[in-house]
Parts: C-alpha cells; sequence; structure tokens
C-alpha cells in the first residue's frame, strides 16, 4: 500500500528534548513526504519556538490542549494527522538518519498494522543513562520484551517507538487512560481485533530517559503497578514471569538469611547471576564504570518493579474497589 507516515509526538515541559528529536528528524535519508505532529500535553513551559525553528524544514502541525497524558495527547494527534501510518515517539528520543528507510522497507517486504522497534544508548548518552538503558533492555533482565531480537514472548510494542496504521487505531479506538501501561493494554486490543505485530530491529531509536535513580524506581515501581491491573483487563495475558522481579527480591533476602546459617549456595547463584550481567554490560558497553552502574540499575528495577507487582496483586485481588479507586495516580481523567 502506499505509506504515508505521520510521526505522533506528545510533549509536556521539555522543549530542549523536541529539539534534538526534530534535527534528527531533519537528518532521514527517507526520500518521499512525512508529517511531524507535536501535541503540547498543557505544558508550562511550551514548544513552540523550538517547532518555529523547523518550520521550513518540516512538515509540522503544532497542536496545544489541556492536560490529559501522554496516551491521550497521543489519540488527539493521531485523529489530527494526515497519514495513514502513525509513528509515535516519546519526546526524549532521537532517531539515527535510516530510521524511516528501514521502517518503510520491512513494511513493504512484511506489512503488518502495528510494529515496535528497540531504543539503543547513543554513545554521548551519561554513564547512568547507559546503565539504566541496559537494564530496560538487556535479554538478562527484561527478556528483551522492549525490543530484543530474542523474546519470551510475542512482541509487544512500546509507545517510545511505536508505529500503527490509521485503520487499527480507528479500530481499537486508541489509547486508553492508564499511565504507564497503557502501550501493553493498547497492544492486546490490537490483537484481539485480529492484527499482527512485529518487531522491526533496525527501526531502533536513541532513548535518553532522562532520569536519576530516585525517578527510575518511581518509574519501574509503576510499572509494576500496572501489570496487574493489565492482568485483569486481560485475564488470558497473565504469566509466570511478571513475578521474576519479585521471587528475585524475596530470594536474595531469603539467600542472606541462609548465609547466617553457613548455607552459601543460593548466595552464590545470585553472584553468578550479577558477574553475568557485569561481563555482558561490559562487553556491550565497553565501559567499567557503565558495567557496575548496570548492577545498581538492575537492583533498582528489580526492587521497585516487584514491590510494586506484589502490593497491586494483593489490592487488586483482595480489594471490591476498581483499580481506579485503589491507584488514582495510574489514570488520566
Amino acid at each position: 500500500m502506499d505509506i504515508f507516515f505521520s510521526f505522533i509526538i506528545p510533549v509536556y515541559n521539555r522543549p530542549n528534548e523536541i529539539r534534538e528529536l526534530l534535527a534528527s528528524l531533519t537528518q532521514q535519508s527517507y526520500k518521499k513526504p512525512f508529517e511531524v505532529v507535536i501535541v503540547e500535553d498543557g505544558s508550562s513551559i511550551d514548544s513552540e519556538s523550538e517547532v518555529e525553528v523547523f518550520r521550513s524544514q518540516l512538515d509540522i502541525s503544532y497542536l496545544k490542549k489541556d492536560n490529559s497524558g501522554p496516551g491521550d495527547s497521543r489519540n488527539y494527534g493521531m485523529r489530527r494527522a494526515k497519514g495513514n501510518y502513525f509513528i509515535v515517539l516519546d519526546s526524549d528520543c532521537i532517531l539515527p538518519p535510516q530510521y524511516l528507510e528501514e521502517a518503510r522497507k520491512s513494511l513493504d517486504n512484511d506489512y503488518v498494522h502495528c510494529y515496535g522497534g528497540p531504543d539503543a544508548a547513543h554513545e554521548s548518552f551519561s554513564n547512568v543513562q547507559k546503565a539504566i538503558n541496559y537494564a530496560m533492555t538487556s535479554l538478562f533482565t527484561t527478556g528483551g520484551i522492549r525490543g530484543g531480537k530474542s523474546t519470551v514472548d510475542k512482541f509487544q510494542p512500546r509507545s517510545f517507538n511505536m508505529g500503527i496504521s490509521k485503520e487499527a487505531f480507528e479500530k481499537v479506538g486508541g489509547y486508553g487512560k492508564i499511565h504507564p501501561g497503557e502501550d501493553p493494554d493498547l497492544t492486546i486490543r490490537i490483537w484481539n481485533n485480529g492484527y499482527d505485530t512485529k518487531l522491526i530491529p533496525e527501526a531502533f531509536v536513541y532513548h535518553k530517559r532522562r532520569i536519576d535513580w530516585n525517578k527510575f524506581f518511581i518509574q519501574v515501581n509503576k510499572f509494576g503497578m500496572v501489570r496487574p491491573i493489565l492482568n485483569k483487563w486481560h485475564p488470558g495475558t497473565a504469566k509466570i514471569t511478571y513475578w521474576f522481579p519479585t521471587l528475585f527480591c524475596l530470594g536474595f533476602m531469603v539467600s542472606l538469611i541462609l548465609l547466617l546459617f553457613k548455607i552459601v549456595i543460593p548466595l552464590g547463584i545470585y553472584i553468578l547471576y550479577f558477574t553475568v550481567l557485569f561481563i555482558d554490560s561490559l562487553i556491550k558497553n565497553r565501559n567499567v564504570q557503565v558495567a557496575f552502574l548496570s548492577l545498581i540499575a538492575v537492583c533498582i528495577q528489580f526492587a521497585g518493579y516487584g514491590l510494586g507487582f506484589l502490593k497491586s496483586t494483593f489490592w487488586i485481588n483482595f480489594s471490591k474497589k476498581k483499580p481506579q479507586e485503589l491507584f488514582p495516580k495510574l489514570f488520566f481523567n
């Protein structure tokens, strides 16, 4: 089919980020026209001046609306876009020059109504950013669900780098009000409506994730909290692997207790696992400091997600209240 791409990019108080993203879009090797839709989601610091810099270089639509969250802002942009295939990005991403060319080539060879691409660490990223990127993308931590070539399950695109056809968007009604968690919720509804998804490894982005350790903990804690909600909404999607971070943390505490009784094997297994992580990160990042920081990132990731998952699982299963009442901060009105 004749594909016309529209980039859909919600932005909230991050004009500097959108400048870097738009600059990377001007460098695309793709020769055909495409559109960029920027949705200002109720920002107090808007990006209008940054957008104006690129008016002459890109076909840009700049839309302003009241704050209603990234999911609703993406829907807002897609309803007003000119294209028939939407590419949803986070504002803290940078695209390599070949991104659009690779996405189009893959869709021409094997068309699907929804695809996802990986995220990678740019050489300009800080060591903490590279460590967090490793924790979020490694096969040894997340099973490759965020864009590894080998995944433990059917690939679920994520909205930092996700393509969806206009047909599929209109059929499923777009994103819901939950955040985070709007990505897997949308993907599951896409599957339920008979559409396939796929990973395009070559269509990767550099995902900057401008967060510190505390913000990272809060982020992954929310990821853990939304998963039991999604399991309740979509009963057939629950998997034992979602318990891994919780069990990992509980097992580590047990191994420390057993060490008091001179039982060292359980702790030895954890030491072996962290050794594998260190070596893998060192090979991928070629930086000893990043490899050490990767271990910290993985610990924060498992602790945050595991605690959030355990807390949410308990309340979702033993309370008569709806998820929106139990965890209002996870939902936009």
